[in-house]
């Protein structure tokens, strides 16, 4: 399965949960906020959030500045 995820082409073996491939990438706890195909998915609903061949990911995280 390939996906989008901030504009680079990823490739990921079988289906995938939203929170499979962010723990596949060692970014859990990282982001703290993702869109699927230009849709918020709250992170209480990553690991009910299937993806798709060619799904667009934006993945946050909030930085802290002065």
């Amino acid at each position: 399965m390939k996906l989008i995820i901030n504009g680079n082409e990823k490739e990921f073996n079988g289906d995938k949960t939203l929170l499979e491939v962010l723990k596949e990438l060692s970014l859990e706890g990282k982001v703290m906020a993702a869109a699927v195909n230009m849709e918020i998915v709250k992170q209480d609903a990553w690991d009910k959030c299937r993806l798709n061949d060619g799904d667009k990911l934006e993945l946050l995280d909030f930085v802290g500045g002065g």
